[in-house]
């Protein structure tokens, strides 16, 4: 998915600097952002006051939305490099184009994982005829350094492990959980899992002690280490923790986000992620002339156009603001 925003703001995060050593209660508040006519998202990353958790660099929530008589999700082409992005649905489905020729329906609970690499570009959109309810998440995965110019992939995997406990179903989609793994792609220690808690739930999730977390809110009513959650909030939890305890009032939707922290310094602006301002500005450039990114064929539309880059000189400082 595309950051849409007309006066796209640089994000500086990455770097161990400002990670919270220590378990913490820290409840991300979104900002409302418009992606085409019909979608609003939910943005918690970056957020005022947290740019990242582990690899994890933006963290987008929306719906549930009626779109039974609305064209739903319209995203044009638009391109991304040094990122993977991670479609996650609990309802609905997404159409899924790329300059590689991929072209799939992702449907609820399937992983739709697009690598960047060097540079891609993609568009998503919902199908013609289309489920009422359109419901998820997307989300960018920093890559480092030494993998951020790999050749650009996409995979769809429609079945995923899952770990299970009296209440709880853990589905994953990103890295490793309790000695289950997820058959995607990942370049840094990191996890991504999908909670299915059922009402009256109680139960304690193993985690990594070394890796920070974050827990997005999908949907019901969830205590997350004994704070309430709303859908469409966000619990940073920092590191140091062995387990999180869990409970839930009625049936509720989570995910659990963390990875080892990020050591490098990043630049995240429009749909780039860099490492400096030239090489977001180059990027900028080969969008606007066709270079690089390839073409998504199939869209009924033109792509978008890049915003303006800033007056002010593009920098990688730290993790927070």
């Amino acid at each position: 998915m595309s950051n849409l925003d007309r006066q796209a703001v640089p994000a500086v995060c990455g770097g161990r600097g400002f990670v919270v050593a220590e378990p913490v209660r820290e409840l991300l508040t979104p900002r409302h952002v418009r992606l085409g006519e019909s979608t609003e998202v939910r943005r918690l990353l970056p957020n005022l006051g947290r740019r990242m958790v582990g690899a994890w660099a933006f963290v987008d929530h929306y719906g549930p939305d009626d779109i039974a008589d609305e064209p739903g999700m319209q995203v044009p082409p638009h391109p991304h490099m040094g990122l993977q992005t991670v479609s996650w649905l609990h309802e609905g489905e997404v159409l899924h184009r790329d300059s590689l020729g991929s072209l799939r329906t992702i449907r609820a609970r399937e992983l739709g994982l697009m690598t960047s690499g060097r540079a891609i570009s993609h568009s998503e959109e919902s199908p013609r005829a289309h489920a009422r309810f359109l419901h998820g998440a997307q989300l960018w995965v920093a890559l480092p350094d030494a993998h951020r110019r790999v050749e650009p992939h996409f995979q769809h995997h429609t079945d995923l492990p899952t770990v299970s406990a009296p209440g709880l179903t853990a589905t994953l989609i990103l890295g490793e959980l309790d000695g289950t793994a997820s058959p995607g792609t990942t370049y840094t220690p990191i996890v991504g899992a999908d909670l299915a808690l059922a009402a009256g739930a109680e139960a304690r999730l193993p985690l990594e002690p070394d890796f920070e977390y974050a827990v997005l809110a999908m949907s019901g009513s969830a205590e997350v280490d004994g704070v309430p959650v709303l859908p469409g909030s966000m619990l940073y939890l920092g590191c140091g923790r062995t387990e999180l305890p869990l409970r839930a009032d009625s049936d509720a939707g989570l995910m659990l986000l963390g990875g080892e922290p990020f050591e490098e310094e990043l630049i995240m602006w429009w749909n780039f992620i860099g490492r400096s301002q030239e090489e977001i500005a180059q990027a900028r450039a080969d969008w606007a002339t066709g270079d690089r990114f390839g073409t998504v064929h199939g869209y009924d539309g033109p792509p978008l156009s890049a915003p303006e880059l800033p007056a002010t000189p593009l920098k990688a400082r730290g993790r927070v603001r």
